[in-house]
């Protein structure tokens, strides 16, 4: 935060922006309070972007909607039962909720809905002090009962009540927890960490879509490192993604490796790092994120004790991505998330042999037929797992992807390497080869395939002799 009276300032030019101002008024008019709630306002004293706008107000659901109707381009009331009306007012998003002085049963994280009639009491029931902050409109007053001002100075993340209480009545809260220390910078109060690994047991009574709801904010933070140290740290990580802390495998004095947990972290925020570089002002790119922190999860079960000291991972990439497969499906991503991770976390060691020996243009040509869609993703990963301090080593790995995104660009330039198929599509093969669809069309098209990821372009006519030939030697054997 700034001086007070920077800070001041900015939540009065708040106040006054125009969705703003027509909804106090509105509401002021009608004889109703209304208050910017939680995230807005945290974010305007930290000078940070404000997105949507959140409001509560001691108008009921229907009273809501009957202030905010005349006013709004859409208005949406899919959340009234929880006193929450939604709107659209020109290019901003509302959320108006009407105060609420929830009660929780200690066997679920829903709570029972209860309309309060006080401002203070309904932040008190909030997740972190620094969210539970309001400012009245029209008339720009800062309300703040639990001292997160205080917080926000001090860049602390507690909770209003005893965390205890707070996680009890809410076991996600203390996923948030490690998410807002990840999105803000800040650090979690000694007794908020303490009761977080203490009851680390309750998120099981989370629903898997939420748990990876928060994963996936978490992860979308500038800085997911801390977050994600903090959830291992206290124990919650062995419950919604317990890959990650077995990671952190015992060092054995006659057998040496680097950390591998350490190293995943690492790779993350290299990861990062391109992700920026690459596509500046981009939304952050989920898929690449989880595929660094799960990439090298099939270690733990290929770990090997080797003669001389030497520990060896085989085949951890493939072991890696079926394990994140299951452990992704599990949290209820969507298809084509778990597929694009899986495809990544099983590709992401295929470039190290390219460092071995001299790759043939066919062996180029496979690689990105095997990358597809994620060859861009791919070519960040494999760098951002570079973590090796030898200087000459980094350098040389470097200096060799770059060799090789090279010749990429080259052969899609010449070949148009991002569509190879083959040179004969399916009609002409039953054509020439007097087949109806079959088995042995599909076959003769994998041959061609083959042919063309091994030699490039053929052309028609090369490629209808060595199609022939081939449909010969197969016949006659």
């Amino acid at each position: 935060m700034h001086s007070v009276a920077e800070s001041l300032a900015r939540l009065g030019d708040l106040a006054r922006s125009a969705t703003v101002s027509r909804l106090s008024t509105a509401f002021a008019d009608a004889g109703y309070e209304l208050a910017l709630v939680g995230g807005p306002v945290r974010d305007a004293l930290l000078d940070r972007p404000v997105h949507d706008l959140d409001f509560t107000t001691n108008a009921r659901p229907d009273e809501i909607l009957a202030v905010v109707s005349p006013l709004a381009d859409a208005v949406w009331d899919i959340g009234r039962q929880f006193g929450t009306i939604g709107a659209r007012l020109g290019d901003d998003t509302v959320e108006i909720t009407t105060y609420r002085t929830d009660s929780y049963d200690g066997t679920t994280r829903k709570p029972d809905v209860e309309f309060g009639d006080t401002l203070e009491g309904d932040l008190l029931r909030r997740d972190f002090t620094v969210n539970a902050l309001a400012l009245r409109v029209p008339e720009v007053k800062l309300v703040d009962p639990s001292g997160g001002v205080e917080h926000l100075l001090s860049r602390t993340i507690t909770t209003p009540s005893s965390p205890e209480i707070s996680f009890g009545d809410d076991p996600l809260r203390m996923m948030r927890a490690a998410r807002f220390a990840s999105q803000l910078g800040f650090t979690v109060d000694e007794a908020t960490e303490d009761a977080m690994a203490e009851m680390a047991d309750r998120i099981e009574i989370v629903s898997a879509e939420r748990v990876r709801d928060e994963i996936s904010k978490l992860l979308i933070t500038d800085e997911p490192r801390t977050g994600i140290e903090l959830l291992v740290s206290t124990g919650l990580a062995d419950r919604v993604l317990p890959e990650v802390p077995a990671l952190r495998l015992e060092i054995d004095e006659h057998h040496h490796h680097k950390d591998v947990y350490q190293h995943s972290l690492t790779v993350l925020d290299q990861a990062i790092g391109y992700e920026k570089a690459r596509h500046p002002g981009e939304e952050p790119d989920l898929v690449l994120r989880l595929a660094a922190l799960l990439h090298d999860i099939g270690k733990p079960a290929t770990r090997r004790l080797e003669p001389g000291g030497v520990v060896s991972f085989y085949h951890h990439d493939m072991v890696g991505s079926k394990l994140a497969k299951k452990r992704l499906t599990e949290l209820r991503f969507d298809k084509a998330t778990i597929d694009s991770v899986a495809r990544l976390i099983e590709l992401h060691l295929r470039f190290f042999g390219y460092t071995d020996s001299n790759w043939t243009d066919s062996a180029v040509r496979r690689y990105v037929r095997d990358a597809g869609a994620e060859l861009e993703r791919l070519h960040m990963l494999t760098r951002a797992d570079v973590t090796t301090r030898n200087r000459r080593k980094a350098d040389r790995l470097g200096f060799a992807y770059d060799d090789l995104e090279a010749r990429i660009r080259e052969l899609q330039e010449k070949e148009e390497l991002d569509a190879v198929r083959p040179d004969l599509d399916g009609e002409q093969v039953m054509r020439i080869l007097g087949l109806s669809p079959s088995r042995e069309v599909g076959e003769a098209m994998r041959y061609l395939l083959e042919q063309r990821l091994d030699d490039g372009p053929l052309g028609e006519e090369e490629a209808t002799r060595r199609l022939l030939a081939w449909w010969e030697q197969r016949s006659s054997s």
